[in-house]
Parts: structure tokens; sequence; C-alpha cells
């Protein structure tokens, strides 16, 4: 697919336009979600209480500075 464009010459020249359907957006878009979610939930939520690992606060302690530069309380 490309498309057209005018100089000041009066010559056309064209620009290669990428060809993405909108199931590749969607399944880009969502794995790009799930992505996001569960790298929230490991620096938001996972305190031990309720992490999904049970009482191994490893990933927390892991991420402990990350935390606090991001702004989430954890103490």
């Amino acid at each position: 697919m490309t498309a057209s464009t005018a100089t000041a010459e009066g010559a056309t020249r064209s620009l290669a336009l990428p060809d993405i359907s909108a199931a590749s957006v969607a399944l880009t878009l969502t794995a790009t979600v799930l992505l996001a979610a569960l790298a929230y939930y490991f620096l938001g939520y996972d305190q031990g209480a309720v992490s999904i690992f049970g009482n191994d606060t490893h990933i927390h302690e892991f991420i402990h500075d990350s935390r606090h530069f991001l702004g989430f309380p954890c103490h």
C-alpha cells in the first residue's frame, strides 16, 4: 500500500505505508495490556499477604527500591 505526495517541482513521491491488520493491532494491544497489568501487580500489590505465591516475599524484596521510586507504599 502506498500513498502519493506532490512536491514543489510537481514530481510525485510515493510513501510506503505498513500493512497492519485489525487482528494484529488487537493482538498486540491485548498482549501489551496483559503485560502491563502483570507488571503493575508485581510492583504495586505483591506484598506477601496478598501474594499469589503465599508467604514468599522474594518478589517484594527483589523490587523493593523500585516500589519506593514509583511511589507505592510498602511499609
